[in-house]
């Protein structure tokens, strides 16, 4: 795991216990075992939906996009703002939010299979 990667247990020490686990050549975020955030090049994403966007674009923050076979991918994490890696509870609100939107995606998935 990366200096980076390990940093975001301090980060995230108000909200929570959280684990990282290799993905893609980064890193996925979870808390009890729901992924809510993503670390790539060194750079965090936050999990959004349509409750949380609005927080992500009112700071001017940017989605994650990945190359896949010379097309443009967009995942549904947005970076996140740097001012939470100085203010602890500032990070906590984000991860709870963006947490939040994992839950929602998971319940989702479960009404959508037969």
């Amino acid at each position: 795991m990366s200096e980076y990667t390990d940093s975001l247990r301090d980060v995230f020490e108000l909200f929570g216990p959280i684990t990282a686990r290799r993905m893609f050549g980064g890193h996925g975020i979870y808390h009890d075992g729901l992924m809510f955030a993503l670390v790539a090049d060194e750079t965090l994403y936050l999990k959004v939906d349509a409750h949380n966007l609005g927080d992500f674009e009112r700071e001017g923050l940017e989605p994650f996009e990945y190359d896949k076979g010379g097309r443009l991918v967009q995942m549904s994490y947005y970076q996140a703002p740097e001012e939470l890696f100085e203010d602890r509870e500032l990070a906590a609100a984000w991860a709870r939010r963006s947490f939040e939107a994992a839950l929602r995606a998971q319940a989702g998935k479960r009404k959508t299979k037969p």
